[in-house]
């Protein structure tokens, strides 16, 4: 006797062991997944963003400490920010780009119109007001003119201004201005840098004004050459200093100090009160406040370690943090300033949490669309199981082996069906139990059953069932 027919020919059925593997690579994948997605996010979160800075003129000692910077900040191995200099004709042409959206940053002077983008990240450096009158040369049969020592002389003068920018001569005019000199009662020249220690050689102005740091080259060689047949300049002092800063925000009162551009006697030889300004680092309002804060940390650090090969470098300072500061501070600045700076937990914290919950809840979704999708499953394979119990019944009164054949090959069918429901999680452990047990009681049914047709002759078999079917009937 067989328990079914072509039971070599079955298509195999996967072990629940199988079912639980593939289950665990899923998880496992899961957690990879996720895994490299956060990996994937620090990395894009911490690779090192390139900031375009306005910078200019050329030869200028703005653009000499950016390239420095530039080099320096390039070169270091875990550089968040680097920077790509963009050589402009000037502080005003490097504050167009910036509000223009052209440049991330830029070094703007602090007494020009500031982009309403634009936010202060450092104070580059403090340049201060030079004005000076060289010593009158010495001619045979021509009477000298009168000496200049004060501001208010100098209506009907030549004054030199050192630079091409007009922003120098904007700045002599505020001076005048606050003295009472009309500008239009004196004649203006202007002399690129390298050019003005010939020019004052050659007497080509009366006066000369310069604005630079205290120890700019520029005007400490300017000042030199203005020393003559042994007379030394005279230095105008501006003493309307707060006055002019009073009225005008952007200057601030300062002095300079006695001996400040060298020589014997020191000049000048004593201190001279004057005005000075600011040139700004200054970052587009769009930039993030956490790539700010990163340049502003790398800026400084680079500063320190500049000081000795490059001095131009320390005369970086932080930027005013107060609200009502000329140039209002980027946010990333004042973190780094007030050490607030947020690191990228604190950053990203909120994006991290909110993720695991929607993850959470996907995973909860997905697990009830799941059991969802396997309900008729279920159901399909549990009227099976009530088909098996029919059968049990139905193997205890059978009067033909071919019949007991059919169910037993219909029980082999709901066994595969019922292992495949198991491996797919559709149904559980304490289920299989019950099944195995119920399929076991069918098979000794079926061998029970079929051990008693074979001892009745088959002559008494066809009787009784057609007894019984005319019963039926």
């Amino acid at each position: 006797m067989t328990d079914g027919p072509d039971q070599d020919n079955a298509e195999p059925i996967a072990s629940p062991r199988s079912a639980q593997r593939r289950a665990a690579f899923v998880v496992l994948a899961g957690v990879l997944a996720i895994i490299g997605a956060l990996a994937a996010g620090y990395y894009f979160a911490m690779r090192p963003v390139t900031l375009r800075i306005a910078v200019g003129p050329a030869s200028s000692d703005d653009l000499k400490v950016v390239q420095r910077l530039t080099q320096a900040l390039n070169n270091q191995p875990h550089s968040q920010v680097r920077l790509r200099p963009v050589q402009t004709d000037g502080a005003a042409a490097s504050a167009t780009l910036l509000g223009e959206g052209k440049a991330d940053l830029a070094i703007i002077r602090g007494d020009l119109e500031v982009p309403k983008n634009a936010q202060a990240v450092a104070t580059l450096r403090k340049n201060v007001v030079v004005l000076w009158v060289p010593p009158a040369a010495k001619a045979k049969g021509r009477k000298a003119g009168p000496k200049i020592t004060k501001i208010a002389q100098l209506a009907g003068h030549r004054i030199g201004v050192v630079g091409r920018t007009q922003a120098n001569v904007n700045l002599l005019k505020v001076i005048m201005q606050q003295y009472g000199v009309d500008p239009a009662k004196v004649d203006i020249i202007q002399f690129p840098a390298n050019e003005v220690v010939e020019a004052i050689r050659n007497q080509k102005a009366d006066a000369y004004l310069a604005a630079g740091p205290v120890n700019s080259k520029i005007t400490t060689d300017a000042i030199a050459a203005s020393t003559r047949d042994g007379g030394t300049p005279t230095f105008l002092g501006i003493d309307s200093a707060e006055a002019i800063a009073q009225n005008h925000p952007a200057y601030e009162a300062s002095e300079i100090p006695a001996g400040s551009f060298g020589g014997s006697p020191a000049r000048p030889d004593d201190e001279v009160k004057t005005i000075s300004f600011a040139h700004h680092i200054v970052a587009r309002k769009g930039v993030s406040e956490s790539t700010i804060a990163a340049f502003t940390r790398q800026l400084f650090a680079v500063r320190q370690s500049l000081k000795a090969e490059f001095p131009l470098a320390a005369k970086i300072e932080t930027p005013d943090t107060d609200k009502d500061a000329t140039i209002p501070v980027h946010p990333g600045a004042a973190a780094f300033v007030d050490g607030e700076e947020k690191t990228f937990l604190d950053r990203y914290s909120d994006y991290i949490w909110w993720s695991l919950m929607a993850l959470s809840a996907m995973g909860s979704a997905g697990a009830w669309f799941a059991g969802y999708l396997k309900k008729d499953e279920r159901s399909n394979n549990s009227s099976q199981r009530e088909r098996l119990l029919d059968m049990l019944t139905a193997a205890r009164h059978s009067d033909s082996i071919e019949e007991l054949d059919q169910m037993q090959s219909e029980a082999d069918d709901i066994l595969r069906d019922t292992l495949r429901c198991f491996e797919h999680g559709t149904i559980e452990q304490g289920t299989l139990t019950a099944f195995n047990i119920a399929l076991e009681q069918f098979h000794n049914a079926v061998a029970d059953r079929k051990s008693l047709l074979m001892s009745i002759p088959q002559s008494l078999q066809r009787a009784g069932a057609q007894f019984r079917a005319a019963g039926t009937a």
